[in-house]
């Protein structure tokens, strides 16, 4: 955790603005893209750190990223969300599988962006946010759309589960779940998500379990027939 203001708001009307992801550099980079147009009040790179620099700091938005090394973004929003209602949850992510939209969204956030945006489109994503607004990058849109249609609401509450199955996962056992289902080997899904071969091993071990199958050729048709491949 890294504490970089207690000032309740900034003085300039700037939203306040918490940092969350896991590679030190990319959020060196962020901070650097926005940090004069914005109050960056923190930082975290896990679950756990982002929990307790956001109830430390109570930022206006929190930049959220999807996948962290102790667990996914969506566990940050659930846990905070109910004791900082005012707190919004921006995603930003590598990431643009359907699946990884809705799951963060149902948890609370108020918009999803992926890492391809520039450092004055996020700023401005911010501070819309922040103002109350709802934001997606364009082509997110239409898996929000779809999901909400019959009566939930992008971080307000209720919809329907996408998949019950799916949503037995795990952020991190779904992103396992897909490179599986596409041919990737335990290494190489080791050095795509930056994790040992012995937690893909435990992944995939959950996957297989929690859909009841027992190969990576019934995984790939489960997947496929899903179109989450």
């Amino acid at each position: 955790m890294r504490d970089m203001s207690q000032d309740s708001q900034d003085a300039s009307g700037r939203p306040r603005v918490v940092l969350v992801d896991d590679h030190a550099m990319f959020r060196a980079g962020v901070r650097a893209e926005i940090g004069a147009g914005l109050d960056i009040v923190g930082e975290a790179g896990s679950v756990a750190e982002a929990i307790a620099t956001i109830r430390h700091t109570a930022p206006d938005v929190v930049l959220l990223d999807v996948h962290l090394p102790d667990g996914g973004g969506p566990a940050v929003v659930a846990a905070v969300l109910p004791e900082l209602p005012a707190t919004k949850f921006l995603a930003l992510s590598v990431s643009d599988a359907a699946e990884d939209v809705i799951t963060v969204i149902r948890a609370g956030a108020r918009g999803y962006v992926t890492k391809t945006i520039s450092g004055a489109d996020l700023t401005d994503a911010i501070r819309r946010v922040a103002d109350g607004d709802v934001v997606f990058s364009p082509r997110l849109a239409g898996f929000v759309l779809d999901a909400f249609r019959d009566g939930g609401h992008p971080g307000g509450g209720s919809a329907g589960p996408v998949d019950p199955e799916l949503d037995q996962l795990t952020p991190r056992e779904q992103e396992v779940m897909r490179l599986l289902a596409r041919g990737y080997s335990y290494r190489e899904i080791g050095t795509e998500l930056f994790i040992s071969v012995k937690t893909v091993e435990t992944h995939a071990s959950n996957v297989l379990r929690k859909l009841q199958l027992s190969s990576r050729h019934q995984l790939t048709r489960w997947a496929a027939d899903r179109r989450i491949v």
